[in-house]
């Protein structure tokens, strides 16, 4: 399975278009390589590379800026700016939908995950990453990738 972006490569610096800096819009994604039987997709973006102050603040050790489960398998890809078609989990903010990167010291790194899953989880909007990982442990991950963005503000 493969997760790409038409905004950045790989590793590569995040446009301030999708920042706190720019516009603040998710960037376009798209995934390819499914593996048979895949029933639902799993995508969430997180940043690992949050200070002490916010591990402390939020009680976390990455800050979680999207989450969105139970995307159908006929769904290959977001656009620029959209929800992905699915069930939205609960970002770090405490809300729901897209919060764009902000980091406040440095480059942080941006990690786009997508699961495929053989089944859908039976779980509620608003869940949290922490619950839906949980949830993912009782099924197969049939396939994932990831996509990582870097970003430092000027």
């Amino acid at each position: 399975m493969n997760l790409t972006s038409s905004a950045f490569e790989n590793n590569g610096p995040i446009p301030s278009r999708y920042t706190c800096d720019g516009e603040g819009v998710s960037p376009p994604l798209s995934w390819g390589e499914v593996p048979a039987g895949t029933k639902s997709f799993v995508v969430y973006m997180d940043d690992p590379d949050i200070p002490h102050f916010v591990q402390e603040k939020h009680g976390v050790n990455e800050f979680d800026h999207w989450v969105v489960f139970n995307i159908p398998p006929s769904v290959l890809s977001v656009g620029e700016g959209e929800e992905p078609r699915g069930t939205p989990g609960r970002n770090t903010r405490d809300g729901v939908g897209y919060v764009p990167p902000c980091p406040p010291d440095g480059e942080h790194r941006y990690i786009f995950s997508i699961y495929a899953l053989d089944a859908e989880l039976p779980l509620q909007a608003g869940s949290t990453k922490a619950e839906l990982t949980a949830a993912m442990k009782h099924h197969r991950i049939l396939a994932q990738a990831v996509l990582v963005g870097r970003y430092a503000r000027r």
